[in-house]
């Protein structure tokens, strides 16, 4: 959207530079939080006018998008801590305006308009920007950068941060695996790393999401189809629904509460379902016609029913890969490195390369 003119361009750059900056006053897993709540209206508008600007500039542009407004906040927060105004860089629930530090918001800004370059230009990238979740990598490599430049000791300078820290490491471990293991030295989610509870999550909530994913890319697209809309166009969509539920989620668990975090299932989930639904019906995802599920018969009922199977899978490989992104980087880590912004991408590359392998 945001590449269609210099004007536009312009003025999506401009918005970036407040979103980063809203960010990280409010603090990121708030803006996230508003995300979620973006997503939703944004679907009331998608389903009554088939208008995508809902998604484009509220949920998943310059307005609150993860890119920017979430990563302005990890940003602001590791800054904060490296110039000694609070003492952990990961804490991204807390509102940094509170700090009454002007610096700590521009660094947020900055990093909102990093994300804005950064993700449109990976949206260009050959084959790679349209087989993965360009906003999801953006996430990653934005909070991987602030960790670098701002991540190391205070006082000791720009560029020192590690994005292992190895000095975390489990003593005396011989193994990689064994070495990042959650422990005393660092952990993410203690109700949600180990094997039972990771197949428990990824297979429910990405069954939960496969199937609501399905009915709106069904429902909805058969119903903006009829009003002149190109076919496809809620499918393209439709696993951004659960997200966006997921999201709104985050605010329990900000406030104490042992809540599941589910959005990178959910969003994965969501996805699998709407591309592997048509493959199972003998088509693909671009040539697949989407009808009310009021006219499916027993056959389409049954390849919906193990597309939700597939979405469970999906929902599982995911959540583990989040788990191991959080050993990997979060965990040790003087910084917020996002867990599941650095598997989204990954999940998302891998259902549609595997959905148009198989169509």
């Amino acid at each position: 959207m945001f590449t269609a003119s210099l004007g536009v361009f312009l003025f999506g750059l401009l918005a970036a530079v407040a979103g980063g900056a809203v960010g990280a006053a409010i603090g990121g897993n708030y803006a996230f939080v508003l995300v979620g709540f973006c997503v939703l209206a944004s679907w009331g508008i998608f389903a009554a006018t088939g208008s995508t600007f809902g998604f484009d500039y509220l949920a998943f542009g310059p307005f609150m998008g993860p890119h920017i407004a979430f990563a302005g906040g990890v940003a602001a927060a590791v800054y904060a801590r490296y110039k000694g105004h609070m003492a952990d860089g990961k804490d991204v629930n807390s509102p940094l305006a509170g700090l009454g530090r002007p610096a700590v918001l521009v660094v947020g800004a900055v990093f909102g308009v990093l994300g804005y370059l950064f993700q449109i230009g990976v949206s260009h990238v050959p084959w790679f920007g349209s087989h993965t979740d360009s906003i999801a990598f953006t996430v990653l490599c934005s909070g991987l950068l602030a960790r670098i430049v701002f991540g190391g000791a205070p006082g000791e300078g720009l560029f020192r941060g590690s994005l292992h820290n190895p000095e975390g490491f489990h003593e005396g471990a011989t193994s990689f695996p064994a070495k990042i293991k959650p422990g005393p030295n660092g952990r993410w989610l203690e109700w949600q790393e180990r094997p039972s509870q990771l197949i428990t999550i990824g297979s429910l909530f990405g069954i939960f999401a496969g199937g609501a994913s399905l009915f709106l890319a069904a429902n909805i697209g058969a119903h903006l189809t009829d009003l002149g809309f190109a076919d496809g166009l809620a499918a393209a969509n439709a696993n951004n629904f659960c997200f966006g539920i997921s999201a709104i989620i985050i605010l329990f668990l900000i406030t104490n509460r042992n809540m599941p975090v589910q959005h990178h299932v959910t969003n994965i989930a969501g996805l699998a379902a709407v591309q592997f639904f048509p493959v199972l019906m003998g088509k693909s995802f671009s040539t697949f016609t989407w009808t009310a599920t009021s006219t499916w018969d027993s056959h389409a009922w049954l390849m919906a029913f193990v597309a939700i199977l597939v979405a469970g899978v999906f929902g599982v490989i995911t959540a583990a890969l989040g788990e191991f992104a959080a050993r990997l980087w979060y965990n040790r880590g003087t910084s917020h490195v996002d867990p599941p912004a650095a598997c989204i991408w990954i999940g998302n590359a891998l259902v549609v390369s595997s959905a148009a392998l198989l169509s």
